[in-house]
């Protein structure tokens, strides 16, 4: 078999470990030389490959690929950009075609949620219509855990571990002063339709009387009055209450507490907020004094705080997605699959993209407490083994290095430009 390049992009919100599965897939597909020529990196994900903007990672060192598994963020640059149907849009599966053929690309590594491996799928299916079959794998990455099959998705695991001890923290942090000052603390966090993320916040509840007090989930209507009643009540037996609220928190009807009536670039509707909705709801019905916060991309970019198991899965979905390419597997993701929960266990599995393209997992109601305000001692078994471990950057006069890349453009090879 003759040896092929591949392209590798980065899409969506990026994690704190997304660059980790960067690694992985680099550092693999460099010890398959016959398979895997050269891995080309898209400048801002797969817009990259669409205007012929890419990076070639075969020019940095092997010291400096191994690095990327300390950065967050999103070392090639991400983006939110949706590729439509093939009926919609058949211009831009011909102009991906057209460059992967240019540039002899004969592998697609597309690391993301949802959407992306809908895209992936996509590609798979059109580039055998087109004549030019391509290798396409999806590599899981999503902090809001809502990817479905595997157990957990990568980028994850870090999120949790910020938001339990942000918590925790925040929480010592009230007590120590409500008795003449703050009575509510609101956290606002990730998650637009579940609620993985708000539900890690109950991690810091170690005790009945331990915060977080109250948890909205989205998967839970919202009833004002309900909340105000707990929130009171809280306030009364405690002196003060910590909530951590799911930025997708909703009304029975659907409508976000905090929906702005904007969209974003997948069609989403615009979230931001939620914090400020219900701190002022509290002011206005129950009088306390209030703070919040709102995590928003502090959560997602702690890398000096990430969950070891969370960069060693991301790592090795990486690693598994070249594996399974060069043994001809296409349209297929690497999965996580849980072995046991104590000791914590798990294992690489895969599962086909029409599985996972433009599907959700909520969190399940057994996860969800009767009082519909915290997590169940399920919940709890899920979540604690995803944030252990502590796997720290190396740091420089106090801060943690920032490893700055090449970056060196693979040459155009295209006369035609494409605007996206």
């Amino acid at each position: 078999m003759t040896a092929m390049n591949a392209f590798y992009a980065q899409s969506g919100g990026v994690t704190a470990v997304i660059n980790a599965t960067a690694c992985g897939v680099i550092e693999t597909a460099r010890c398959h030389k016959d398979f895997i020529s050269n891995i080309y990196a898209g400048k801002n994900g797969i817009i990259g490959a669409l205007q012929e903007d890419m990076i070639d990672t075969n020019l940095e060192s092997k010291k400096t690929i191994a690095s990327l598994r300390y950065l967050p963020g999103g070392v090639f640059g991400s983006a939110r950009y949706k590729l439509k149907g093939f009926k919609e849009n058949r211009l831009e599966y011909e102009r991906l075609i057209e460059v992967f053929k240019a540039h002899n690309i004969g592998y697609f590594f597309y690391n993301g949620g949802n959407d992306s491996m809908d895209t992936a799928h996509k590609v798979s299916q059109i580039s055998k219509t087109m004549g030019y079959p391509v290798t396409c794998l999806g590599i899981p990455k999503t902090v809001d855990n809502d990817l479905p099959v595997t157990d957990n998705c990568p980028g994850f695991g870090s999120v949790a571990k910020y938001v339990a001890v942000s918590t925790q923290e925040a929480a010592m942090d009230v007590i120590s002063m409500s008795k003449t000052s703050t009575k509510v603390f609101i956290m606002e966090v990730m998650g637009r339709h579940a609620g993985w993320i708000a539900a890690a916040g109950g991690l810091a509840k170690k005790h009945p009387d331990d915060a977080p007090h109250i948890i909205l989930f989205p998967e839970v209507a919202f009833n004002k009055q309900v909340f105000l009643k707990h929130v009171k009540a809280c306030v009364k037996q405690h002196d003060y209450c910590v909530i951590v609220a799911s930025e997708g928190a909703r009304y029975a009807n659907g409508k976000f507490l905090a929906e702005t009536g904007t969209k974003d670039a997948f069609g989403h509707a615009q979230l931001g907020g939620v914090a400020s909705v219900l701190a002022e709801m509290i002011s206005q019905n129950l009088g306390f004094k209030y703070h919040y916060a709102i995590a928003d991309y502090l959560q997602r970019s702690a890398r000096h705080l990430a969950s070891a198991v969370d960069v060693t899965q991301a790592y090795a979905v990486g690693k598994a997605a070249v594996e399974m390419a060069i043994k001809g597997q296409t349209a297929m993701m690497p999965i996580i699959k849980r072995i046991s929960d104590k000791p914590y266990k798990w294992k690489i599995d895969q599962v086909a993209l029409s599985r996972v393209a433009n599907k959700e997992k909520m969190l399940p109601k057994r996860f969800i407490a009767k009082d519909n305000f915290s997590i169940t001692p399920a919940c709890r078994r899920y979540l604690l083994p995803l944030i252990q471990g502590e796997d720290y950057p190396p740091y420089n006069e106090g801060l943690p290095k920032k490893i700055q890349l090449k970056n060196i453009s693979v040459p155009k090879l295209l006369s035609n430009n494409f605007v996206v």
